[in-house]
């Protein structure tokens, strides 16, 4: 690993507690605007939940539990690693930190897998997105493409921020192992962890809709 540059903060700043306070004061503005956006795609299914209940509890009984407890359990444990690296910086610990975030987007990448394992079995069973499909001529009751449209929506939403969440920590990585980021400027991967975080929040209320309600 490449030894510590030297930090500076922006030109625009006095000092890093400075800058360090305004990069986490702007993800949490961002994170208000993601919160709005899931809030709405929530708020939809509650909607069409309490239209089409009996279709809705199908839905669920038909959807793939194991595979999504396991995801589940795979996203509390990336945030437990990432938020454990964010303190192992903070110490002076970079390499520890460099692993501890290598982890955390391997799990990142394990959690797309399984959904994508998901979705092809959903495929295979002819259950697409706007009730299209075999399944759905077999399974007539009214709401059921509501739910899977929903499912489909929602969930591939969720996989492209937590895509894009492993890539932001990619380059948070680069930026650890180059030395750019260090004890004095641990900030940054702060930042990235309570992104990280969000997508971990999130999908601890799409595992219950989608598969325990």
């Amino acid at each position: 690993m490449s030894s510590s540059i030297p930090i500076r903060p922006a030109e625009h700043f006095e000092n890093l507690e400075r800058q360090a306070h305004a990069a986490r004061l702007g993800m949490w503005v961002f994170l208000a605007t993601e919160v709005l956006l899931f809030g709405a795609a929530f708020a939809l299914f509650a909607t069409y939940q309490v239209q089409f209940p009996h279709a809705f509890k199908l839905g669920v009984e038909h959807n793939t539990k194991v595979l999504g407890s396991l995801n589940t359990g795979v996203l509390l444990l990336s945030s437990t690693l990432v938020a454990t690296g964010v303190h192992a910086l903070r110490a002076g610990h970079r390499k520890v930190a460099s692993w501890l975030v290598t982890a955390t987007i391997g799990l990142g990448l394990v959690f797309l897998v399984i959904k994508g394992i998901e979705y092809g079995k959903h495929f295979d069973e002819g259950i697409y997105p706007g009730g299209a499909g075999h399944w759905f001529a077999e399974h007539h009751d009214r709401g059921l493409a509501e739910f899977w449209t929903l499912y489909f929506g929602m969930t591939a939403l969720h996989a492209i921020h937590v895509t894009i969440g492993a890539c932001v920590l990619g380059a948070l990585l680069s930026s650890i192992l180059r030395g750019r980021l260090g004890q004095e400027n641990a900030h940054r991967l702060e930042v990235g962890a309570i992104y990280w975080h969000l997508v971990d929040v999130i999908w601890i209320f799409l595992w219950p809709l989608f598969y325990l309600a």
